[in-house]
């Protein structure tokens, strides 16, 4: 398998697929790398050579990795790479594009130690590119953030404090099986031992974060962005049931999750969920829908919609 890729060059490649997969065993890092077993092991001693702490392991599990706290040759980025990361960062957080949100100087930070070449423009980008903010979004506090992906990764039950949107608030102790961020909203997927079902919470609104001592398993077939969208409209106290007289794939991209759970209905179909908060249900929700609907359910959605209704119908007398 000879090639004209030096073997300097090898050994970077080496190291980029042990930092992106760790556990990497012998056959596969030779077939990553287009090489010979024996040659792998050479790339990996040349690494170690260098200074760069490498643990091999046997078994099932076993293969190379770094150690923790390795210290690492400095990241070097393509064009494509830096231009990529700082749009992404405007993208998700348009604070960032100033010097007064820290994520905005971490970035500074970023662009400051790209080579000059690529560093130019990802400068210019994040000097002169503007975003608008997303009145959708929230920010959580980054310690509460860590502290739940911490005990997402080690399977640690967490007990936790949350004040929902209505100003309720309520402490539960819960499994914690994945940090979904979506649409600049940030959320954790989880099964709720205070209600023994599966809850999806805004980590924005979680207040305190406790360790237990319990152990979880989270399901095997998990997909957590699948079972967000699935649990994002369920567990409130008032239900919800709103009819539409079209298409479900007209309907659809009208519909944020946490409305409920659509479906065919006829030539129609049918929005089913639940909500803590009707009024904001009727007035930001279904107000903006630009369809025809009835209101089937429950009793608080429909004193709701009533009450806007007569609020129109005032304006115009």
């Amino acid at each position: 398998m000879a090639s004209d890729i030096s073997p300097t060059a090898r050994a970077l490649r080496t190291l980029e697929i042990l930092q992106a997969r760790p556990g990497t065993t012998a056959d596969e890092l030779a077939a990553r790398l287009g090489v010979t077993d024996r040659a792998a092991r050479r790339y990996v001693a040349i690494l170690r050579e260098a200074g760069i702490q490498v643990e091999s392991s046997r078994g099932p599990h076993g293969g190379y990795r770094l150690r923790r706290g390795t210290r690492l040759p400095p990241i070097v980025f393509t064009q494509a790479e830096g231009l990529g990361l700082v749009m992404a960062v405007l993208d998700g957080r348009p604070a960032a594009s100033g010097t007064e949100d820290p994520v905005g100087t971490a970035l500074g930070k970023v662009v400051q130690a790209l080579p000059e070449n690529v560093g130019r423009q990802a400068a210019a980008l994040h000097e002169h590119a503007r975003a608008a903010p997303d009145r959708h979004s929230a920010r959580p506090d980054p310690a509460i953030t860590s502290a739940l992906v911490t005990a997402v990764a080690a399977r640690r039950r967490v007990s936790i404090a949350y004040r929902s949107e209505s100003g309720s608030a309520w402490k539960s102790e819960v499994d914690p099986w994945a940090v979904v961020v979506r649409h600049g909203r940030w959320y954790l997927l989880c099964h709720s031992h205070r209600s023994d079902a599966v809850r999806t919470y805004r980590i924005d609104r979680v207040r305190t974060v406790g360790q237990t001592p319990h152990e979880f398993e989270p399901p095997h077939d998990l997909d957590p962005v699948a079972a967000l969208e699935r649990h994002l409209g369920t567990g409130w106290p008032y239900p919800t049931r709103v009819v539409f007289d079209a298409p479900l794939d007209e309907v659809a991209p009208w519909v944020r999750p946490p409305m409920g759970r659509l479906e065919p209905e006829g030539d129609g179909c049918v929005l089913v969920g639940s909500t803590n908060n009707p009024a904001m249900y009727a007035q930001e929700w279904l107000a903006a829908m630009p369809f025809a609907f009835r209101v089937e359910g429950g009793e608080e959605l429909r004193a709701a919609v009533a009450a806007v209704a007569a609020r129109f119908a005032a304006a115009l007398a």
